[in-house]
């Protein structure tokens, strides 16, 4: 006879809310973490034009 491979079942260690009403109620009433604002973008942009315009002087100075 052949002995098949015997797959057990792996531990949940994670508990389901939605299990009974009690951690479902515990879960829906944990208060949120205030979002932080995204972080300005206008620093990116300003040092990406000022790159540009540095590469396309160099291009320039060099083509002369």
């Amino acid at each position: 006879m052949r002995s098949f491979a015997r797959v057990s079942r792996m531990p949940d260690e994670t508990i389901d809310p939605s299990g009974n009403t009690e951690a479902f109620r515990a879960f829906t009433n944990t208060p949120q973490e205030p979002e932080q604002p995204a972080a300005s973008k206008l620093p990116l942009i300003l040092g990406g034009v000022v790159l540009l315009a540095a590469v396309i002087a160099l291009i320039l100075w060099l083509a002369l």
